[in-house]
């Protein structure tokens, strides 16, 4: 047997305030993509922004319905739009933010596993790094790729 161990890297933020300028409009466009948010149920608004290579920003939010769980995250509403939108660009970071009642969390939102999943698959038909930034009122957490959201990627091969 061999012990072995996975380690990440993020970054840690007090605010948006902190991040570089193309990083504070990103997560600025997540917050605001909070407002198309349709949360009857849990009441928690997920805002996501996706930059594309062309620097162009597509929003997305979350859309809750009745018939659980035939909704969608704010994330893959982000990427799948932003996927339809500029087929050969790539995506080269995201930002999601949460809240309740549309009131910011104060920890960082983070995406759920199938988001997560996604975010990979879209990653590597860049071929390059996808940076995820998650955003809270106390404080933001920047990651330079999604493996280290997602270690152990699944790959169909």
């Amino acid at each position: 047997m061999i012990n072995k161990e996975i380690n990440i890297k993020y970054e840690e933020y007090a605010s948006i305030d902190e991040l570089n300028a193309e990083d504070r409009e990103l997560a600025g466009a997540a917050i605001e993509g909070m407002k198309g948010s349709y949360a009857p149920y849990s009441h928690f608004n997920v805002g996501a922004a996706v930059r594309m290579s062309n620097g162009q920003i597509v929003r997305g939010a979350n859309q809750e319905n009745a018939a659980f769980p035939s909704g969608l995250c704010a994330e893959r509403t982000a990427m799948f739009a932003a996927g339809a939108k500029y087929p050969d660009k790539d995506m080269q970071s995201l930002a999601l933010a949460g809240g309740i009642y549309g009131r910011l969390t104060e920890e960082p939102a983070t995406p759920c596993g199938a988001c997560r999943q996604v975010m990979a698959q879209y990653q590597a038909k860049a071929g390059k790094p996808m940076s995820v930034i998650m955003i809270g009122a106390r404080r933001v957490w920047k990651f330079e790729k999604v493996d280290d959201i997602l270690p152990l990627i699944f790959d169909s091969i």
